[in-house]
């Protein structure tokens, strides 16, 4: 046992640490070119051959991903998502020892809008990244992410999912891709690419002014994942894609991990990391990335040239305790320097986690979250933690409301609202919101006909609750909570004529 005054003469012994001088752990007989972890040094042939089964692997494991699919391959421009590009091309060419499959397109989302870039900015950025699209010779479509401002409301639906196909459906794929040519897959060469459509100044201003009614970075990352998602599923959609191909690595869904649970998202984990998500039905999302660490992907990018292009997001150039996100993702990569198996013990305590509440795929439209479309887990009992913060905040709005003014007579505090005022909620500024004018009233007014507390899960409610205004929200997002509202109110009230499942027995027994 240790002691204050015992002395320490004898001189530790240091352990000798990896070194690139060593062998390849895999053939014994090149130098090693890269040291991935401890002990794990691979020389420059085996590097590539490791990196490039590894995903041959993960999409043979699952088998998501039938033969002559359409998938559209989410690019945002950073290192991760350009090797998931790269390993499909290099899966799809001729000199492939197992070819890839599917037949793949790519798709970029343009978020300059919501960070505030120029114009020029983004035509310098969307520049770059149609040369590295053009050089895979996919087709690409290149999507200004003002555009989730006209997607209809169908987006925040989940459609019809095809019935799961028995395992031997997979090998019956398989043989009929073998004995089609292999051609009648692969992406048209001489399709038209489609750039960067024009954008309106309009639009950009909504989408900012969206993005400014979040008073915190936490909120405003929250929503631009949720809007990002929506136009990737709506794109996917129209396009004919029947699976989403996401670029998340080992690294970013252990952060995402952590701040999915800070933000109180534990319910929607297995979704939210795991391989495939299903939660819109016709729409599949996979992360085939999710096997490699950063480190592991910036080595093959640097050894084998992979390019990639830096775009700026919300917390560029930020502190570390800007956001939840950023402060999560400080404190994973801090740990993981000094103790190198931090990611991969989070990561692997992820493929673990399942979500107790119905799945997804089965779930009615209205026990759905409006906002990221998973299952609804404010449906709980009394004796929870979700109600015993509800009530908290009961009591703590009742005691605000409660509170008055040194010379204020006696009484409840009424707040003013721009009805009693006579005055715009944007007259303070000079400018006006509006509607006044057009004979719609103050968008004060339409917030509080509109409570979208009941249609979101405990993480979307708090994001809500960090916005100054739910008005902002796209228009898609606020008729469709209006539509909910009213199919709830017409069953409230049809409820006595309504059968139950065991009604319904009794009465065919009869």
């Amino acid at each position: 046992m240790c002691q204050v005054d015992e002395e320490y003469q004898e001189e530790l012994e240091r352990a000798d640490g990896p070194s690139v001088s060593k062998k390849c752990v895999k053939c014994k007989e090149a130098s090693a070119a890269v040291v991935i972890r401890a002990g794990d040094t691979y020389c420059r042939s085996c590097f590539k051959e490791y990196f490039i089964h590894k995903f041959r692997a993960m999409l043979g494991k699952n088998r998501v991903i039938f033969p002559g699919e359409k998938v559209l391959l989410a690019v945002s421009g950073g290192p991760s998502s350009c090797s998931m590009l790269s390993q499909v091309q290099e899966g799809l060419s001729q000199k492939a020892h197992k070819k890839l499959r599917f037949s793949p397109g790519i798709v970029h989302i343009d978020e300059g809008g919501a960070v505030g870039q120029s114009a020029e900015e983004r035509q310098r950025k969307v520049s770059e990244l149609q040369a590295v699209f053009k050089a895979t010779g996919f087709p690409f479509l290149i999507l200004p992410l003002e555009q989730v401002l006209d997607l209809p409301s169908s987006v925040v639906e989940t459609a019809l999912s095809p019935l799961e196909p028995p395992p031997s459906a997979y090998k019956a794929a398989v043989d009929r891709f073998n004995q089609t040519s292999s051609s009648d897959y692969l992406p048209p060469q001489e399709r038209e690419e489609k750039s960067l459509p024009d954008v309106q100044k309009s639009h950009t201003q909504l989408l900012q002014q969206l993005m400014g009614s979040a008073k915190t970075l936490t909120a405003r990352e929250d929503l631009l994942n949720t809007l990002r998602q929506h136009l990737l599923v709506h794109t996917a959609r129209t396009e004919g894609y029947s699976k989403l191909m996401l670029g998340d690595n080992c690294t970013r869904l252990a952060i995402k991990l952590l701040t999915s649970i800070s933000l109180g998202r534990g319910a929607q984990l297995a979704q939210d990391t795991g391989f495939s998500d299903s939660r819109y039905g016709n729409i599949i999302s996979v992360r085939p990335m999710r096997d490699y660490s950063a480190k592991e992907i910036a080595f093959y990018n640097h050894m084998f040239n992979v390019p990639a292009v830096v775009v700026a997001s919300l917390d560029t150039k930020t502190s570390e305790k800007a956001s939840i996100q950023r402060l999560t993702e400080s404190f994973v990569t801090k740990l993981q320097t000094d103790f190198p198996s931090t990611v991969s013990t989070i990561y692997r305590t992820s493929e673990k986690l399942q979500t107790a509440c119905r799945s997804s795929s089965s779930a009615d439209h209205s026990d759905r979250c409006l906002l990221c479309v998973c299952t609804l887990d404010t449906a709980v009992e009394k004796a929870s933690a979700f109600q015993a913060t509800l009530i908290s905040e009961q009591l703590s709005q009742t005691k605000s409301l409660g509170c008055r003014n040194p010379g204020q007579s006696p009484g409840p505090v009424k707040p003013e609202s721009a009805a009693s005022t006579g005055q715009c909620c944007s007259s303070a500024g000079g400018e006006d919101c509006g509607r006044a004018t057009s004979g719609g009233g103050c968008c004060s007014l339409t917030t509080e006909t509109t409570d979208l507390k009941s249609l979101l899960c405990y993480s979307c409610q708090l994001t809500i609750r960090d916005m100054s205004s739910v008005d902002h929200l796209p228009l898609y997002i606020l008729s469709e909570a209006q539509r909910r509202q009213r199919r709830a109110q017409m069953r409230d009230e049809i409820s006595e004529f309504l059968l139950d499942d065991g009604d319904e027995g009794i009465y065919r027994e009869v």
